[in-house]
């Protein structure tokens, strides 16, 4: 993720302006395919798109068993890395803290009770076997360097970890030790799985951050665990805004964002969302009765729906979803309807969802937003929004008392 600082605040008034195993292991950073069996997602519907090859691909028709898919509870390992040319300065009850129970309780939130992410911190730093300085950590790492690395991880660390019990593995170095780059948390797929203990290591998150952390970065980086792209843009000098396609309205665009809450889009991906909560939209006009996305369903319910899909071809479709400030979303300074595209051909980095700004001529919580040019994207009651190149007219007609905006759509 690129590392932005935006201030903190809520203003819902819209203002416009196995040692062995691994010494011949080779990885492969997370934007590198990881190829797996599919299964059928037979709640898909004719909206949803076709899972492709290109990685974290948004098609939704099937699931990517390479993926652990998020809807029971999983196990979390968090492993203590520690440096011969450092001493940590905290204990890792104090590091784990920055982690755990935010994470956990981001994920509870945004799955609507149907995932529990539990963590397992170790309770010990394990020491690696050459200093901090010796793997050349940073952001576009060598790949040489990060094999380094990785094999002296998992061995350094096996004789106390039971790998093969655990559905996700988080290495998590001394954030103060020299050669500590925050800038190279990412997740790291491997292009064969290794064996360990038993079982099979896919991908392993390793963790530079500083103390304190990243607000929500492992939030981000456990979703790439879970098969979600990078939707934020990179640009191709180092220069530029990173957080042109969607700006603050999912983690998986920036881990800083006012509205973090995911996509609807990638809750139904994770199964989070069922075909009840999804309204597949037709030819002509229709309404759609639409929930805020982050808002709680009620004990019992299913929470309404909370999606409409326009398929715009075989690749593309339109998404439409409600965002107010609730859950995840509670720091969020605009709330209406959000409009977006979808692609399931494009890459994680490379463009899968772009948010379609409604208000393109003007901006909203510069303060505080990381792209304030889409702060105001959602559209508020009255508003009509033709989405450009399509034809296709969305139309907030209504708010009810509970908060569910009435939308009519045209195509």
């Amino acid at each position: 993720m690129p590392r932005q600082q935006t201030p903190g605040g809520v203003d819902l008034s819209r203002a416009r302006s196995t040692a062995a195993a691994v010494t011949s292991l080779t990885a492969l950073a997370a934007m590198s395919l990881v190829a797996g069996p599919a299964v059928a997602d037979s709640g898909a519907g004719p909206c949803a798109l076709t899972r492709t090859a290109a990685h974290h691909s948004l098609g939704l028709d099937s699931w990517n068993r390479a993926y652990p898919k998020p809807e029971r509870t999983l196990d979390a390992v968090m492993v203590f890395l520690s440096f011969p040319d450092h001493r940590p300065a905290f204990g890792t009850e104090e590091i784990a803290a920055d982690y755990f129970p935010a994470t956990s309780e981001f994920f509870e939130r945004a799955s609507y009770g149907r995932f529990h992410l539990v963590p397992h911190p170790q309770q010990r730093w394990v020491p690696m076997p050459r200093p901090s300085t010796a793997y050349g950590i940073q952001r576009d790492w060598a790949p040489e360097d990060r094999a380094a690395y990785l094999r002296d991880a998992v061995a350094a660390a096996d004789a106390e970890v039971d790998f093969g019990a655990y559905d996700v593995v988080y290495f998590v170095a001394d954030p103060d030790a020299p050669g500590v780059d925050s800038d190279a948390t990412k997740v790291v797929n491997f292009d064969r799985p290794i064996r360990a203990d038993g079982g099979q290591l896919r991908r392993i998150v390793t963790v530079f951050e500083r103390h304190p952390p990243d607000r929500n970065v492992l939030a981000h980086e456990t979703g790439h665990v879970f098969d979600l792209p990078d939707l934020y843009h990179r640009p191709t000098d180092g220069k530029g805004d990173w957080d042109t396609h969607v700006g603050d309205w999912d983690v998986m665009g920036s881990q800083f964002g006012m509205a973090p809450d995911l996509f609807a889009w990638h809750k139904w991906k994770l199964g989070w969302l069922d075909a009840s909560q999804v309204d597949c939209v037709q030819s002509g006009s229709s309404l759609h009765t639409l929930q805020p996305l982050a808002e709680a369903p009620p004990r019992g319910g299913t929470g309404g729906t909370r999606l409409a899909v326009v398929r715009t071809g075989p690749g593309s479709a339109i998404a439409v979803e409600a965002r107010g400030s609730a859950g995840n979303d509670g720091d969020t300074c605009t709330e209406g309807v959000l409009v977006y595209r979808v692609r399931n051909e494009a890459a994680s980095g490379g463009g899968p969802i772009e948010v379609l700004d409604g208000h393109p001529q003007t901006e909203a919580c510069w303060d505080r937003s990381v792209y304030p040019p889409l702060a105001d994207a959602p559209l508020e009651v009255g508003e009509t929004f033709t989405v450009p190149g399509e034809r296709i007219t969305i139309e907030v007609a209504d708010r009810t008392r509970s908060g569910a905006y009435t939308v009519k759509i045209t195509t």
